[in-house]
């Protein structure tokens, strides 16, 4: 008789962030899972569902703290995991973690995973930082297993007592989905006409030195410290341009003034969110994440699988996706003269540039491979399911051996 499925449901506070299953989620369909995705409306929400082939349901849940909005959304959550009675919950990010644990455990879901992708508490003060450790804290006791996204984040959970030791771990060298060098992020795939045309689309000469950022323009993302740089920049190299990618957000945004000096600067260009990443890392020479904090930055890797050298700050995250002096350049936090030190050591030596990208793309290819992480994350699920003593999908049966023909 055939094994009905397993449901796996993976929460998600904005659908954005289940850009991070990307892939793996077809993985497990291969092996016998239906995947839900459970995130806030959005046209990304119906991309993953069009792209993954997997059914989504949307409900509201704001990244910030919304007391009264965020128990609208644990009470959805419950009826919505109690329909669709999943066997294993997996939920990311810091708040999407909380909400999901939270309604997971409230629905008796039976293995519950919280991926940890980052700790926003350390770049917090006073009452927000001590809410923010004490929702980690939730979020970790009420799961089964806590995966992290990388070997620091996890050594700073354990150390700050957010989660036991043994109860939270990293698989393989980190990350939750891996980077895919082979297809997407590969420079050899990439149109040779790529560079200058990106380029072209955004007012950019083509005979440019480009710095880029990919990310959210945020205070802790390091937007202040990296205008300084820039402001130290511009002078020396007359070619140099700066392609900032991402949205301007009005949680910990940048000072007013901040923002004026880089919109009427006609060598920065503002772009806005844009998804396609592989054409703006192949108009980059230099990517730059003067980040203060991070689990694992999964632009770092994919720029590095794109060959391009990287600029970051040496704290949480980033530590273990740069090889300091080898495949990119690592400096202190808040310190806008390091980072503009350690980009104009890049600036000055193409070959320097170019040896850098060489090297990361080889670490990338040796140790962020995705098939890999996604037969990690494969095995944490069967692990938990004969933990419980729930049955495991018919393929995961087959592929293991373990039906006989009578």
């Amino acid at each position: 008789m055939e094994t009905k499925p397993i449901t796996l449901v993976h929460i998600t506070t904005v659908p954005q962030s289940l850009d991070f299953v990307r892939g793996q989620a077809g993985y497990m369909k291969a092996r016998g899972f239906e995947i839900v995705g459970l995130s806030s409306p959005g046209e990304m929400l119906t991309r993953f569902a069009e792209r993954e082939g997997v059914p989504v349901h949307a409900v509201e849940m704001p990244r910030r703290v919304t007391p009264w909005r965020d128990v609208l959304a644990v009470l959805k959550l419950v009826q919505l995991l109690r329909r669709i009675r999943p066997q294993i919950v997996h939920a990311h990010t810091p708040k999407g973690g909380l909400l999901g644990m939270l309604s997971a455990w409230i629905a008796r879901t039976p293995v519950r995973i919280y991926h940890m992708h980052g700790l926003p508490f350390v770049s917090t003060t006073g009452w927000k930082r001590l809410l923010l450790m004490r929702c980690e804290r939730i979020s970790c006791g009420l799961a089964h297993q806590v995966l992290c996204v990388s070997s620091s984040a996890r050594a700073l959970a354990v150390e700050a007592g957010l989660c036991r030791a043994d109860k939270v771990k990293v698989l393989l060298q980190g990350s939750i989905n891996g980077v895919d060098a082979v297809d997407r992020f590969n420079p050899a795939n990439a149109p040779p006409s790529a560079r200058n045309e990106t380029r072209l689309k955004y007012g950019i000469p083509t005979d440019a030195t480009v710095l880029g950022f990919i990310g959210r323009i945020v205070l802790s993302k390091g937007l202040v410290e990296l205008v300084k740089a820039w402001t130290r920049l511009r002078a020396d190299f007359p070619a140099l341009h700066l392609l900032l990618v991402g949205p301007l957000e009005p949680q910990d945004s940048i000072p007013r003034d901040v923002e004026a000096s880089l919109r009427k600067d006609s060598r920065v260009h503002l772009i806005g969110e844009e998804w396609e990443t592989p054409p703006l890392y192949a108009a980059m020479d230099v990517l730059v994440l003067p980040t203060h904090r991070e689990g694992l930055p999964v632009v770092l890797l994919e720029a590095a699988a794109m060959q391009v050298p990287v600029v970051a700050t040496s704290v949480t995250g980033c530590v273990d996706a740069v090889l300091d002096g080898i495949t990119g350049l690592l400096t202190p936090p808040h310190d806008p003269e390091s980072l503009a030190r350690a980009i104009r050591t890049y600036l000055e030596d193409p070959d320097l540039r170019f040896k850098h990208g060489v090297a990361a793309r080889a670490w990338v290819l040796g140790n962020f491979q995705r098939e890999p992480m996604w037969e990690a994350v494969y095995q944490e699920y069967m692990r938990w399911l004969r933990e419980k003593h729930l049955p495991v999908p018919l393929s995961a049966s087959v592929l293991a051996g373990e039906i006989q023909v009578l």
